[in-house]
């Protein structure tokens, strides 16, 4: 119980230690990537050669449809982790049931 607890204040105190120095010693604004590494490119001579196809095809897509295909995917992806979740404690409880037999 007592490893349990110092644990746990180890943990909060490492936290604690990264977030206050972060505050301190990082100046500036924190910013999104989104924009920063075509940026950072663009800052050291990169030209795009590759268009976006989608968009000969359909043209520039509402933001409610970007919406909703992110959430398509993050859905997709939410499944396929949850089978591998599911897949590994049914085995998990299958093991465990024949051992006991």
């Amino acid at each position: 119980m007592a490893n349990d607890k110092m644990i746990y204040i180890a943990g909060f105190a490492i936290v604690a230690i990264m977030v206050v120095g972060i505050l301190v010693f990082v100046p500036g604004e924190f910013g999104g990537s989104d924009d920063s590494g075509g940026e950072a490119a663009e800052d050291w001579g990169y030209v795009p050669w590759l268009t976006d196809w989608i968009d000969a095809i359909y043209g520039e897509l509402p933001g409610e449809i970007e919406s909703l295909l992110f959430a398509i995917q993050a859905a997709i992806g939410a499944v396929i982790i949850g089978y591998f979740i599911g897949s590994n404690a049914a085995k998990k409880k299958l093991a465990a049931g024949a051992a006991t037999q």
